[in-house]
């Protein structure tokens, strides 16, 4: 096994970082499973971790949305109790399993959750030292982890006996309101973690620091703040002084995709806090809600490209960014695809973070709320068409099956304000469309750089946002999520609109669908619908809506693109060139994750998938990984 493998080359048959590469490119070269033989595979073995919450056990719900790694000859997961488990990749057997044991009795408002682990090989240490191989775990409590790949035990030459505090700079951290759910990245002996904050609290969270240690030692190497809060910071002159002092989060919670070779790690970063008010931190935020593009090797400033300017939307970066090279001009380009929450696509040139395709800056409505300013222009892409579609809700679309739900949608949508896309909250409601679910959300994309072809899922639900004054007494809406917002004058609901009858969104179908883009032009290959709504079984032509998909797709040499995520609980295969549904499996429980395929040391090529359900898409709890392949 070359000894590079966990520095970013992976062999043919292995996973082993959470995009496969760092980049985050998601695409596999494995042929074994192919177009004409998917609709074999079958479930081969499944393996339950143990770590389940239904929110009775402990105060929170667990979601299993972790993506395991294949290197080392073996499988490395995490589970939403933030427990790593190693496992033998033909059988599914238990090799070891560490336990961090964080406080599971915390209320953790994001839920119980670990997306995955990251491995480094120091190929320095001596051929069988302890710990020349390491599995890096982050945890929801503020601390990173290294183990020793072999054995699961603490590598004790790191840090303070193997663990490192991400608490730094951090003053009046509550618990539950800051932690890590993504994995960390490994860069040239660095290792970078980010964070994730509680969304909608109020002005006082945490903030979004983003910290890097030596991977050997356990060093504390570097701190970056997305906000800038000095003079000589860049971007400080597009804020006021107050309002970079007293601004937190614009956190980077999702997947950092790393280029080692330019020593550059590229951060996607958040809202600022809180999500859905900005009279405090006014102006277009920089670098919040942006790809920010850093030195590895010392977390100097290289460049930042911001995809929305002063959130008021919660729409986040939570998709991870991914490198590719693309022909732009008769010339092949180093570059990062960034899609957001609102349905855009951003192409960027790697090196200097200018869009590769026209992106314009357009008007978009003002907010009605006092003290609000919202932003006068949003960045529009041009070549690359918005991947949800018409962003525009007239009431003479609103959908339902039956006259008193198409009523109802249409009057809700009357009464409220709906002028597209970015529309401010008001007071009265306003629809946003798409809602805080996406567009593309935290599952990301796929590339097949060899196909120009970029793969993703995309959310079509609307939220219905109001504004409640702070004297105003809360009265909620059936299914409304509320937002305290602390220090701000005003508090917020959030739901999605729905016919009162049957309680099917108000826009029309289809609610999700799996996209190609072309990025060599920039345009949308192909669309097709992707999962079914529960509940819709006996209704004809339901089968065309699609779902809500939380988790990404990956791509492989076999001419395919896999992805969950659905909220049918299945797992699915498509022709990657068509669009094509060629294979699709049922799972024990919602697939809310994104898949990986690697090829064991006998030679089969297997596609695993964690079956751990989702509380945001109101899935029910699991704890199953599940294996496919071929039969012998």
């Amino acid at each position: 096994m070359s000894t590079e493998s966990a520095l970013g080359f992976p062999n043919d048959g292995e996973w082993p970082a959470y995009g496969r590469d760092p980049g985050g490119a998601r695409h596999s070269p494995l042929t074994q499973i192919d177009r004409d033989n998917v609709s074999r595979l079958q479930n081969v073995w499944t393996f339950h971790t143990g770590d389940i919450s239904d929110g009775r056990n402990h105060p929170t719900p667990s979601n299993f949305e972790a993506t395991p790694l294949y290197l080392f000859g073996t499988l490395y997961l995490s589970t939403g109790f933030d427990r790593v488990i190693a496992l033998d990749p033909d059988t599914g057997a238990q090799r070891w399993a560490f336990d961090p044991k964080i406080n599971l009795d915390v209320r953790r408002p994001g839920g119980l959750t670990s997306r995955g682990v990251a491995a480094w090989e120091d190929i320095w240490a001596p051929a069988h030292a302890p710990c020349r191989r390491r599995i890096f775990l982050a945890t929801l409590d503020a601390r990173l982890i290294a183990l020793d790949a072999l054995t699961g035990k603490l590598c004790t030459d790191f840090a303070d006996g193997g663990t490192a505090s991400v608490k730094g700079g951090l003053d009046d951290l509550e618990a539950g309101h800051f932690g890590m759910t993504s994995p960390p990245a490994v860069v040239n002996g660095v290792v970078i973690v980010g964070s994730s904050v509680v969304d909608g609290v109020g002005v006082a969270v945490p903030k979004g620091l983003v910290h890097a240690f030596d991977a050997r030692t356990g060093a504390a190497k570097w701190t970056w703040d997305p906000i800038p809060r000095r003079p000589s910071d860049p971007g400080y002159d597009a804020w006021s002084p107050k309002d970079a002092a007293r601004t937190r989060a614009a956190n980077v919670w999702t997947v950092i995709a790393v280029d080692a070779k330019r020593d550059l790690v590229f951060l996607p970063t958040s809202s600022p806090a809180p999500d859905y008010y900005g009279g405090l931190r006014k102006g277009p935020g920089p670098h919040a809600d942006s790809i920010v593009a850093l030195r590895a090797s010392t977390g100097k400033f290289v460049w930042a490209y911001q995809l929305v300017h002063h959130n008021l939307w919660d729409y986040d970066i939570a998709a991870p960014p991914a490198l590719t090279v693309v022909r732009h001009h008769g010339r092949k380009v180093p570059a990062i695809a960034a899609a957001g929450k609102t349905g855009f696509l951003f192409v960027l040139d790697r090196e200097t973070g200018v869009p590769l395709f026209p992106v314009e800056e357009r008007p978009v409505p003002a907010s009605d709320l006092p003290g609000e300013e919202a932003y006068a222009t949003q960045p529009f892409p041009i070549a690359t068409p918005n991947l949800v579609g018409d962003t525009t809700i007239p009431p003479a679309s609103a959908f339902g099956l039956t006259p008193g739900d198409v009523a109802a949608c249409a009057r809700l949508i009357a009464e409220a304000r709906s002028e597209g896309i970015f529309t401010p909250v008001s007071r009265r409601g306003s629809i946003q469309f798409p809602g805080p679910v996406g567009g593309v959300n935290w599952g990301g994309m796929a590339i097949d750089e060899a196909r120009g072809l970029l793969i993703t899922a995309v959310n079509r639900l609307p939220d219905l946002v109001r504004a409640i004054p702070r004297d105003e007494a809360y009265v909620p809406f059936p299914g409304e999520a509320f937002y305290e917002q602390t220090g701000t004058p005003y508090r917020v609901g959030r739901r999605v609109p729905v016919g009162p009858e049957l309680g099917l969104p108000c826009t029309q179908p289809p609610f999700g669908k799996l996209v190609a883009v072309d990025l060599g032009t920039g345009r949308i290959r192909w669309e097709v619908p992707v999962g079914r709504l529960p509940g819709t079984e006996q209704i004809p032509g339901a089968e065309r809506w699609g779902s809500a998909t939380l988790g990404g797709p990956i791509v492989t040499d076999g001419g395919l693109a896999f992805i969950a995520g659905t909220m049918d609980d299945a797992i699915r295969a498509f022709d990657i060139d068509t669009g094509k549904e060629l294979w699709k499996a049922p799972l024990p429980a919602g697939g809310q994750a994104t898949p990986m395929t690697y090829r064991s040391p006998h030679g089969k090529q297997f596609v695993i998938i964690a079956a751990g359900g989702s509380t945001f898409l109101g899935r029910p709890p699991s704890d199953a990984l599940v294996a496919f392949a071929l039969p012998d």
